[in-house]
C-alpha cells in the first residue's frame, strides 16, 4: 500500500518535470535519519545511509545512485528503474549519469521562501559541487522549488483518502469528548482524555504531542503552541480546542469552540465573535478556487474581520495540510516578510488547506474555528464540517 502512494507520488514528479520543463531533478541526501529532506517521505519511504542520488528526468527516468549496503531495500521497493549500487564512491557514477542524459537544468532542493522544498544541506551543497567540479552540471544548479510545492501540493486520490479519514477520526473523537466535558475539569485532565481517545481509535499526532490537542479554558488563555496547564473550566466560559491526528502517514487539523453554558445564556458578545469568525471563513471558502493566489484568498477573510471591528488577526489564513499539519507550498497568508513568497503562489486543484482565524473578545478572550478543505476545479469542499454555531454544554 505504502509503496503504491510513493509510487503514484514518482509518477507524478516527472509529469511536474515535463509541465514546468525542467530536465532533471536531483535529491541529494545522507544519513537521512539524522536528517532527512522533506521530500524523501513522498518518493521514498525510508532512509539512505551514504551518499545518494535520487534523479528524475522530465523524460520519466527514475535512477536511484546509493551504497551498495542500501540497493537491495530500494531495488524491492519497485519505485526507480534503475538501481546503481556503490562502494568506494558516488562522484564518477553521477557524473557518468549526468552526462548520459545531458540536462539542461538539474533542480536541486533549495528555497529561501519554503521549508519543505529546502532539504538540502549547505555541506551536501558543498560536496555536490565538488563532485561536478569540471563538468558544466555545476553551473546549471536551480532551484526545485517549483517541483517540490506542486509533488506536495497536488494530492493524489490516495492521499486525499488518508487526509479524509484523519478528519473523520478527529470529528469522531470531538463527538466523543463532547458529553464528558463539563465545568471543574482540567485543561491537563481533557488533554489526557482525548489521548484515551487517539490509542482507542489507533492514531498518532499531527504536530508535537505536547500541544495536540491545544487545550484552553476561559477568557486569560492566549492560544498558542503550549501544552494544557492546571487551569479549568468554568460556567460561562468557552473551551477552544485545536486537534490534529496522523492517520497512515497523513493529517488533520481542526479547532472548535465550546461553551458552558445554554444557547440562550451565550453572550452577545460572543455571538458576535463566533459569527464574524465563522463568516469570514465561509467567504474564504466561497472565493477560492485554482488559478488564484494565496495572499488574494486571506484579504477576503482578514477585510471581513477588520469590518466588523475586530483587529486583524497575527497569522496566515491558511496552510496546506497533508503528510504534515503544515506541508509547505502556497499559503493562504498576507504578503508579510516572514512568509517570503508563498502567499504570492497559485492555489491547485488538489491543494488541501485549513482555513483558521481567530479575534478576541472583551470579556471571554480569543475565538477561533479551523476548518479542513480540498480545492476542487471549481471551487473547494470542505473536508471537515463546518462549525456553525457554538457547541453549548449546559
Amino acid at each position: 500500500m505504502a509503496h503504491n502512494l510513493e509510487r503514484e507520488k514518482c509518477e507524478q514528479a516527472t509529469q511536474i518535470l515535463a509541465e514546468i520543463d525542467m530536465d532533471a531533478w536531483l535529491v541529494w541526501v545522507r544519513e537521512t535519519s539524522q536528517m532527512a529532506d522533506p521530500v524523501l517521505e513522498l518518493i521514498l519511504g525510508g532512509d539512505l545511509v551514504w551518499q545518494s542520488a535520487l534523479l528524475f528526468t522530465k523524460g520519466g527516468e527514475r535512477t536511484a545512485i546509493v551504497g551498495n549496503f542500501d540497493a537491495d531495500g530500494i531495488e524491492a521497493k519497485g519505485l526507480y528503474h534503475r538501481v546503481i549500487p556503490y562502494t568506494e564512491g558516488v562522484k564518477d557514477t553521477l557524473r557518468s549519469e549526468l552526462e548520459r542524459i545531458k540536462p539542461g537544468q538539474v533542480g536541486i532542493n533549495f528555497s529561501l521562501s519554503d521549508v519543505a522544498a529546502d532539504g538540502l544541506s549547505l555541506g551536501m551543497y558543498r560536496i555536490l559541487t565538488e563532485h561536478l567540479s569540471g563538468t558544466p552540471y555545476a553551473n546549471r544548479l536551480v532551484s526545485a522549488e517549483a517541483l517540490i510545492q506542486r509533488l506536495r501540493g497536488r494530492k493524489t486520490p490516495s492521499e486525499v483518502a488518508r487526509i479524509r479519514k484523519a478528519v473523520e477520526i478527529t470529528e469522531n473523537i470531538f463527538r466523543e469528548m463532547s458529553p464528558r466535558l463539563r465545568p471543574g475539569l482540567s485543561e491537563a485532565q481533557i488533554y489526557g482524555m482525548f489521548h484515551e481517545a487517539m490509542d482507542r481509535h489507533g492514531v498518532g499526532n499531527a504536530w508535537d504531542e505536547d500541544h495536540n490537542p491545544a487545550v484552553d479554558a476561559g477568557p486569560n488563555k492566549v492560544f498558542g503552541h503550549s501544552g494544557p496547564t492546571e487551569n479549568e473550566t468554568k460556567a460561562g466560559h468557552l473551551l477552544h480546542f485545536d486537534f490534529g491526528v496522523k492517520y497512515e502517514g497523513y493529517c488533520s487539523d481542526i479547532q472548535r469552540m465550546f461553551f458552558f453554558g445554554k444557547p440562550a445564556e451565550v453572550p452577545e458578545e460572543v455571538l458576535h465573535a463566533f459569527e464574524t469568525v465563522h463568516d469570514a471563513i465561509q467567504k474564504a471558502s466561497e472565493f477560492i478556487r485554482p488559478g488564484v493566489l494565496g495572499h488574494e484568498v486571506d484579504a477576503i477573510a482578514r477585510d471581513h474581520v477588520k469590518s466588523r471591528g475586530y483587529e486583524e488577526y497575527k497569522h496566515a489564513l491558511g496552510h496546506q495540510v497533508g503528510r504534515l499539519a503544515h506541508d509547505g507550498g502556497t499559503l493562504l497568508g498576507p504578503l508579510w516578510d516572514r512568509y517570503g513568497d508563498t502567499p504570492r503562489g497559485e492555489v491547485e486543484a488538489g491543494n488541501v488547506f485549513t482555513l483558521e482565524l481567530y479575534v478576541t473578545t472583551k470579556e471571554y478572550g480569543q475565538l477561533s474555528l479551523e476548518e479542513d478543505i480540498l480545492v476542487t476545479k471549481g471551487g473547494c469542499e470542505f473536508l471537515s464540517h463546518p462549525q456553525r454555531e457554538l457547541i453549548c454544554l449546559g
